[in-house]
């Protein structure tokens, strides 16, 4: 099973550069896609996700348009499929889907960011701790959960082309790196350095200056597979060649 997850930044837009025509290149069971930006009746030609063969395609759109959202496009029909925590204040921003095949659990996910004040950066450590005891929760009866998405956090120095200038930046905060390795440590496997130690390798770029052709990125896209599926793992990468979106896809594949 392989599973590509993207944050497309508006997945209007990223169709318009050739979306489509990358899903059926790479032919992944389940592409997770976040930030979508947009509700599955705003799609043009909605059919074109059947042609590239995911008819099964789950959206779970922010209430507020052209905001946030996360979406599952799946090459077969999942068992069934979760949208949201359930909690009106997280879920109308449209942060969290998850579907079921068999004994796995696929999540696309989409963290808040806390770049534009101390009251999303508040909103964002809510919005974590609450996230943490969710899974908790749902890891009690699904063990073999995948969760893949924008974390809006770097973990470590070597995940940043600037870890000092960055230092006081939301998304490499010490409370941040803190939670998200309590998060690793309570069970999931960051499956980009189980097969790859290198410096300099990124899925964020900010449009400014010249970011992206000068590589100085962020790692804070991640598929994370929980513990009891370390040994299933066969592979896992960062496409940073994929120009879409300010983010590029990262990926996993599972036995």
């Amino acid at each position: 099973m392989k599973i590509i997850s993207y944050n497309v930044n508006g997945i209007r837009s990223a169709m318009n550069k050739g979306l489509v025509n990358f899903m059926q290149q790479e032919n992944a069971d389940v592409y997770c896609f976040q930030e979508t930006k947009a509700m599955k009746e705003q799609i043009n030609e909605p059919f074109i996700f059947e042609v590239a063969g995911y008819k099964n395609n789950y959206w779970f759109s922010a209430e507020k348009k052209g905001y946030s959202g996360v979406a599952l496009f799946c090459k077969n029909e999942p068992d069934h499929v979760e949208y949201g925590f359930g909690v009106p204040d997280f879920d109308n921003e449209g942060r969290i889907i998850r579907a079921d095949f068999g004994s796995k659990s696929i999540i696309s996910l989409y963290i808040p960011s806390g770049s534009s004040g101390e009251e999303r950066q508040a909103f964002k450590m809510k919005w974590l701790e609450f996230f943490q005891n969710y899974i908790n929760e749902l890891k009690s009866h699904k063990k073999e959960l995948i969760i893949c998405g924008d974390y809006n956090i770097v973990h470590k120095p070597i995940d940043i082309h600037d870890p000092v200038g960055n230092k006081n930046s939301s998304g490499f905060l010490p409370e941040e790196r803190e939670w998200l390795s309590q998060f690793i440590e309570n069970g999931f496997v960051d499956t980009f350095r189980e097969f790859n130690k290198a410096p300099h390798q990124y899925s964020w770029w900010t449009f400014r200056a010249g970011a992206r052709a000068k590589n100085k990125g962020w790692r804070i896209d991640y598929c994370m597979v929980a513990e009891a599926l370390k040994n299933n793992l066969v592979d896992a990468g960062i496409m940073q060649q994929i120009m879409h979106s300010d983010h590029c896809p990262v990926w996993v594949e599972v036995s």
